[in-house]
């Protein structure tokens, strides 16, 4: 089993691309080589394929809250399925992981969502996205500093908010209000449960 993420960057064109893609790639980068392992294309199209199911939501949070950052955002479709042939690029490999990630990508514009996952079991799915849907009434909403917050307690989940604090150079009081003002113990209460349901099931 394997996952992919493909997604979008929206209202790229807002921005010039060096605004966002050097921060993306080094997140992609953390994952595995391109383009193997991760594409970015059509100039602000990408796939990414992380090997553990489980830790898919993890990145995709990751990639939602770096660009939220920068006041940007993205639209992904998680895929959960098999990987049947491997090519030397991502965009060539397929199996089912691919099929539910490409198929469900085409729908979330028409649906306006920002983020659903698809696996061959449709109560998880519909479990699943109903907590992502949820989720995403405030994540689509992050402020800068709330989004940045987030991207640096996800990056480095072992730093205190001292620490944290010296990253953004502010000060702990002000560290804990954007930790608040991001529900980040609501996001990562939605990570664990995610893993816990994509082990538990092993979709």
């Amino acid at each position: 089993m394997t996952s992919i993420i493909t997604g979008d960057i929206i209202n790229s064109r807002k921005q010039d691309s060096t605004d966002w893609i050097i921060g993306l790639k080094a997140i992609f980068n953390t994952v595995g080589a391109s383009p193997q392992v991760w594409e970015i294309y059509r100039g602000d199209e990408f796939q990414i394929e992380i090997i553990d199911p489980s830790l898919s939501l993890h990145y995709a949070l990751l990639i939602k809250s770096y660009l939220r950052s920068i006041n940007l955002d993205a639209r992904m479709a998680i895929g959960v399925g098999d990987k049947k042939y491997t090519a030397q690029s991502i965009s060539e490999s397929n199996g089912s992981a691919f099929v539910h990630s490409g198929a469900l990508f085409e729908t979330l514009k028409k649906q306006k969502i920002n983020l659903a996952i698809a696996t061959a079991d449709n109560s998880i799915n519909e479990e699943l996205n109903l907590m992502l849907q949820l989720s995403l009434s405030f994540m689509d909403f992050w402020l800068i500093q709330s989004a940045e917050f987030t991207f640096i307690s996800l990056k480095n989940p072992d730093l205190s908010q001292e620490e944290i604090g010296r990253l953004l150079e502010i000060n702990q009081a002000a560290v804990s209000r954007r930790k608040s003002r991001a529900k980040f113990d609501l996001v990562l209460a939605l990570d664990n449960y995610f893993r816990k349901k994509i082990k538990l099931h092993n979709v």
